[in-house]
């Protein structure tokens, strides 16, 4: 099981305002890549960054690391049934950036 801490996003709203606290799982101070996720993973690390209920979607289509990787906008949107607002706020603030991370990471 990986572990969770708190990162702040300075583009996230606090709960009040309609969204969520931004957890991400750690490993050795960095984030795991994701590529190596299995399902329980991906669903596990939208439940700690507050999209429990949403969480769901990814385990019923079956969205392991690299298929997250793989995800469109469109495929957030559209593919998971799941409301827009929430859906946007998962492909900004998690699947983009986690993807430019995996990027980032396999230039090198």
């Amino acid at each position: 099981m990986k572990n969770y801490c708190n990162v702040t996003d300075p583009g996230m709203e606090d709960k009040a305002n309609g969204s969520v606290d931004t957890k991400s799982p750690v490993e050795n101070g960095q984030l795991p890549d994701p590529a190596n996720w299995g399902v329980a993973d991906v669903v596990n690390y939208f439940k700690a960054t507050g999209f429990e209920e949403q969480a769901t979607a990814f385990q019923d289509q079956e969205i392991d690391g690299k298929s997250l990787l793989l995800m469109t906008r469109n495929d957030v949107l559209t593919g998971l049934s799941i409301k827009l607002g929430p859906a946007l706020k998962i492909y900004e603030y998690h699947v983009k950036p986690l993807q430019t991370q995996h990027l980032k990471s396999n230039a090198s």
